[in-house]
């Protein structure tokens, strides 16, 4: 009779791929057909202003619906999905067709009836002008022996 020896490991590796593949098979089900898609964004702050981007391919500029409030950018659109062939030839397809929001809030207050707007490429561009409140301002602070100071608020209530 043969000695075979057992070897744990290779049986615990059988077990993870057969465990991948159920997962890789639930997760193909679920992001085809069931995910919400929103589009991806990129938000930079350049001094007077904020800069978005969102990244939105195939849709065109008709079906985006674009509202800036003075804390938040909402983004809608429609992705559509023209049947030119009447669903001949297809194999599969993993495109994301249909409505989508997204809504990105801001670091700062902006002044939402300046704001200029470019869509070209798939890539929305947002310019976004921050309101003065929120602006970076450079104040010169007197360390000097002077008798004028930069604060003009003084508080001239003693507690005794």
């Amino acid at each position: 009779m043969a000695i075979i020896r057992w070897s744990p490991f290779s049986e615990v590796e059988t077990l993870r791929r057969q465990l991948d593949r159920m997962f890789d098979d639930f997760a193909g089900i679920t992001t085809t057909e069931n995910a919400i898609w929103k589009p991806a964004v990129e938000l930079q702050d350049n001094g007077d202003n904020l800069t978005l981007k969102a990244e939105i391919p195939g849709v065109e500029a008709k079906d985006l619906d674009i509202s800036v409030l003075r804390d938040a950018v909402v983004l809608r659109g429609e992705h559509r999905y023209e049947n030119k062939t009447e669903n001949k030839g297809f194999f599969r397809s993993e495109f994301r067709y249909g409505k989508f929001e997204r809504v990105v809030g801001l670091p700062v207050a902006v002044q939402n009836d300046r704001v200029e707007a470019h869509f070209a490429n798939g890539i929305l561009t947002l310019t976004l002008p921050k309101v003065e409140e929120a602006k970076n301002r450079v104040f010169k602070v007197n360390l000097g022996g002077n008798e004028e100071t930069t604060n003009t608020e003084t508080n001239t209530t003693e507690s005794k």
